[in-house]
């Protein structure tokens, strides 16, 4: 995990950003690795930033990382990278594979088997984008990092 300076100009620091990034190459162990980053990075957060993070914005997240990378490894030939970053009280996950298809979300159907990954994604995040990249796509969730004490969530809204 790294803090990476931020400024307009690119050079004085406005707030340190906490992310971190991973390259998977494609083999069998990429949602299980993927999975294990975004745990160790939220718990990173916790111990080494002092930000609250609730066990449920942990699990989601794993789930929401476990679904992008599924859907990247299963659609899209070579590399896929994995972008995980905090913004205000949200964590990021961005993931970014070689294929320019924008993914859509299919009518619910009780008797379709799979392919409700993006589904899983869109009902647990507070915000979602999918855009095309020069070379591409780049698929954007952002969970709250903790729970509301009144047991509401966050509505999603636009990234």
């Amino acid at each position: 995990m790294e803090s990476v300076p931020v400024g307009e100009d690119g050079a004085s620091p406005v707030e340190p950003a906490i992310q971190t990034t991973v390259a998977l190459d494609g083999d069998s162990s990429d949602i299980a690795q993927a999975r294990q980053l975004a745990a160790g990075f939220l718990t990173g957060v916790q111990a080494e930033h002092g930000l609250p993070v609730s066990q449920r914005a942990l699990d989601l997240t794993q789930l929401v990382v476990s679904e992008l990378v599924t859907n990247a490894r299963k659609y899209a030939p070579g590399p896929v990278l994995l972008d995980l970053r905090i913004i205000g009280d949200t964590v990021e996950v961005a993931v970014w594979d070689s294929n320019p298809v924008l993914p859509i979300a299919r009518a619910a159907d009780a008797g379709r088997v799979g392919q409700h990954g993006l589904e899983i994604v869109m009902a647990v995040a507070q915000g979602f984008a999918a855009q095309r990249e020069p070379v591409g796509k780049r698929v954007t969730a952002r969970l709250t990092l903790t729970d509301d004490p009144g047991g509401a969530l966050p509505g999603r809204t636009p990234l």
